[in-house]
């Protein structure tokens, strides 16, 4: 019955509003046969005349005003929210919710941010860092960034960076004094700046490839974090051997302060992936942030 009467009414205001069938019939566009059997099912329904037809003029009667007046603000308030949501849909706004780990929000995310944001005013970016494998559904996220191969299947998946190589690295003066590694096998008599990382149950032991062969080595030494930050400044005070993003690590390998080893066995990860449910329906804000990331090298 709500159905009805709503789509009634609607017709009933526009021939109101029209003070004519034939106009109001044009904007509707219905017949004005059929937009005149509606009126008057509407009138039956509600046991009053609402409209006085002459062959010139249309007009409300006394009922016919008094809808007008409590019901047509309700419906234009209606048009109005509904106009909103479209401007909305055409204009993106609204925010946006991430969370991915540290060195993909530095590496990948912030540059993109910095260029999208000034050009969407409307856009606001809230980004979590955080190392779990989080369940971005449960924890009502828009979108998570992982490495490729730690995507689920049930999400769909784009990429938005390079693959990437991890570095062994150690400051010139730790080297003062230990010898540099020839194989991984040899880290396990160095001190080593450890990660701590939930994704990978704890202490993350460090993973390496060479023609084939796949080698995980769990380290020892006096300092463990779960950043870049610390291990950046840990390494460079001469505490042990880090294992870094090679992006993080190139201007110190450049002029010096940092030694890198053990480089031919540091084979790629798979790129950096945003990911999100299958079944969303992206907001234009949100679209316009998937392309903004989308790798295309």
């Amino acid at each position: 019955m709500l159905g009805k009467n709503t789509h009634d009414l609607m017709a009933f205001l526009a021939v109101a509003r029209e003070r004519s069938f034939t106009r109001a019939a044009a904007q509707l566009g219905v017949s004005q046969s059929a937009l005149s059997h509606t009126i008057r099912g509407l009138e039956e329904r509600l046991g009053l005349r609402l409209l006085t037809r002459t062959t010139r003029s249309v007009a409300p009667t006394e009922a016919g005003e008094r809808l007008i007046r409590t019901v047509g603000p309700k419906f234009e308030q209606i048009d109005s929210e509904l106009s909103a949501l479209t401007e909305l849909r055409e204009k993106p706004a609204g925010t946006i919710r991430i969370t991915a780990g540290e060195h993909a929000a530095q590496a990948v995310l912030w540059p993109a941010l910095t260029t999208l944001l000034p050009n969407y005013p409307d856009i606001k970016v809230e980004l979590m860092i955080d190392y779990g494998l989080t369940d971005i559904v449960a924890e009502r996220y828009d979108a998570g960034v992982r490495l490729g191969e730690q995507v689920a299947k049930d999400m769909i998946a784009v990429r938005i960076g390079p693959d990437f190589c991890m570095a062994v690295v150690g400051a010139p003066a730790y080297f003062e004094t230990k010898p540099v590694p020839k194989k991984p096998q040899d880290l396990t008599a160095h001190d080593c700046i450890n990660i701590r990382l939930p994704t990978y149950g704890g202490i993350y032991a460090w993973e390496f490839e060479k023609r084939g062969r796949e080698l995980k080595v769990r380290v020892d030494g006096p300092l463990v974090f779960n950043n870049i930050a610390l291990r950046m400044n840990a390494v460079m005070a001469g505490h042990g051997l880090a294992y870094l993003p090679e992006d993080q690590v190139k201007p110190y390998l450049a002029d010096g302060r940092l030694i890198r080893v053990l480089d031919d066995w540091c084979a790629p990860f798979s790129g950096y992936h945003l990911y999100y449910p299958s079944r969303r329906q992206p907001t234009p804000a949100f679209a316009v942030l998937v392309e903004a990331l989308r790798y295309r090298g």
